[in-house]
């Protein structure tokens, strides 16, 4: 499988400023506006107007950037476009803008993203619009596709630009506004204010975090596993596993380890998970706060620092947007590929990659269940099927790695980053499906037929590695190690408790 090219990884980077709402909301409302007035883009005084339709709406901007509206907050977003119109009665509505906007937006999104785009990347029916619209219009994570999120926002935008670009007139010294200062600043200071009293009061749903680093256990001085593999079935929802023909993994389940009500962390995305889960800590640490990473490169320890600490290495086997993140430690794939034979061929890559580099720590990351929840949604049964390709792979690779002897004392997590909502597999504002993982662990060391039900968080999975592989914690590490897998014998180090132990067992 080829790894991700220098111009894929750049071209990811690229996509993200389009796929990710924070930045795609003022790209988008500077090209529509510049679009429709294409026949103007010759005259000076059209660019004076506009940099100043911009310039005043510069806080606004500002404000939608710093603030998404998650979930049900998003209906608020129609209330200040109802005060601007009333406020501003008098000021000529441009139909033609805002028509043009909503048509370039669902070109944009249900054509070119929901179909083009997915067609050359992963091999997409040329017919995907006909799902892809539905998707679109019940989305609600933090991305472009966000219809209900989005539309509001550059609407109310697009309507501040053009107010201000039409009533400045140039003819000669004379202009005039269509507003005044002090009714545009009541407006902003208004709006300010509503935004903060919506988020501050009823945006009550994000993941209580620990306070405090990890300190119920302190780690051996010698690991508990010769090996651990984290097998992440990025996106796979809860119920739809459950749902799944997954004989494999629900046999692994029940032998080993399952923690039922293991949570992701807030904004639910690809690289601020696995961020998380291999940190140890939450996003205002280590500083990945969305797949649009601004600043390369986690900000805190992460569990590859600490294996290597103790002379031991870990590799993660992803796509590109990955690389941000986590740099050198990561192993990229190409993610521009037909989706029937993603995880084929990424289970191909990491038995090359334990045949060649036999690392102690081999985190895998499955994409194709993700890949079909964004195209073709998460409650159809394309996306089911994906999770039941998948657990036919994972047990055609635990078997290989049985036959190649590295499965011998080897500890398996399996679990997802993140669930998936309805829409185009929503996955940011933990809708429901995507806030509770599959999560369980087995292995000669893991206590066998646990359910574990207390509340967890995906922050715990960096710790637990470290306590299987002896390593010190990563220095900002929050989450718990996961005790309740450990076997009493294998914690105390007692000899025999892994290997012939296993066997009995």
């Amino acid at each position: 499988m080829k790894k991700a090219s220098a111009f894929e990884i750049v071209a990811a980077r690229c996509w993200n400023l389009l796929n990710e709402g924070r930045p795609f909301t003022p790209i988008f409302v500077i090209g529509a506006y510049l679009l429709y007035h294409v026949r103007d883009l010759s005259e000076p005084s059209f660019w004076i107007a506009f940099a100043l339709g911009l310039l005043v709406g510069l806080p606004v901007f500002g404000l939608y950037f710093v603030y998404d509206f998650p979930l049900f907050l998003r209906n608020y977003l129609w209330l200040p476009i109802v005060a601007a119109l009333v406020l501003w009665r008098d000021v000529p509505l441009d139909l033609g803008l805002y028509g043009t906007a909503l048509g370039l937006f669902f070109f944009f999104t249900v054509y070119f993203w929901g179909t083009f785009y997915y067609h050359l990347r992963i091999g997409t029916s040329w017919w995907n619009f006909r799902r892809f619209w539905k998707l679109v219009l019940k989305n609600s994570d933090s991305t472009s596709g966000n219809a209900q999120e989005q539309m509001p926002k550059f609407l109310l935008l697009l309507f501040i630009v053009d107010m201000t670009a039409q009533g400045w007139q140039f003819d000669g010294e004379q202009t005039r506004l269509l507003y005044s200062w002090t009714s545009y600043a009541c407006f902003v200071i208004g709006l300010m204010v509503y935004t903060w009293v919506l988020h501050r009061y009823l945006f009550d749903w994000k993941p209580r975090e620990i306070a405090t680093r990890t300190s119920n256990v302190t780690v051996p001085k010698k690991g508990i596993s010769d090996k651990v593999f984290v097998l992440v079935i990025d996106g796979m929802r809860k119920d739809r596993f459950e749902e799944a023909d997954a004989p494999f993994l629900k046999k692994w389940r029940a032998e080993g380890t399952e923690y039922t009500q293991m949570e992701t962390v807030y904004p639910a995305r690809t690289v601020v998970c696995f961020s998380s889960m291999f940190t140890g800590t939450y996003p205002r640490e280590h500083g990945i706060t969305s797949n649009m990473v601004w600043s390369l490169g986690i900000k805190t320890e992460s569990i590859f620092d600490s294996l290597r600490k103790v002379g031991k290495r870990g590799r993660l086997l992803g796509i590109a947007h990955l690389i941000d993140s986590m740099g050198d430690d990561v192993e990229s794939v190409t993610a521009v590929m037909h989706n029937d034979k993603a995880d084929r061929n990424i289970m191909e890559r990491a038995k090359l990659i334990m045949t060649e580099q036999n690392p102690d720590l081999l985190v895998v990351q499955f994409i194709a269940t993700d890949q079909t929840g964004h195209s073709m949604g998460a409650l159809y049964d394309e996306y089911r099927v994906k999770i039941e390709e998948a657990d036919r792979l994972i047990a055609e690779f635990a078997g290989w790695l049985k036959s190649e002897g590295h499965a011998d004392n080897a500890t398996f997590i399996v679990c997802a980053d993140h669930g998936q909502a309805d829409g185009i597999g929503g996955h940011g504002h933990l809708d429901e499906g995507e806030r509770y993982v599959p999560f369980f662990i087995h292995g000669p060391a893991v206590n066998r037929g646990v359910k574990v039900e207390d509340k967890h968080s995906l922050i715990s999975v960096a710790p637990t590695l470290s306590y299987l592989l002896g390593a010190p914690f990563p220095d900002h590490s929050r989450g718990p190690v996961l005790m309740e897998a450990i076997k009493a014998r294998a914690a105390a180090g007692i000899p025999g408790s892994r290997g012939a132990e296993s066997k009995k067992a």
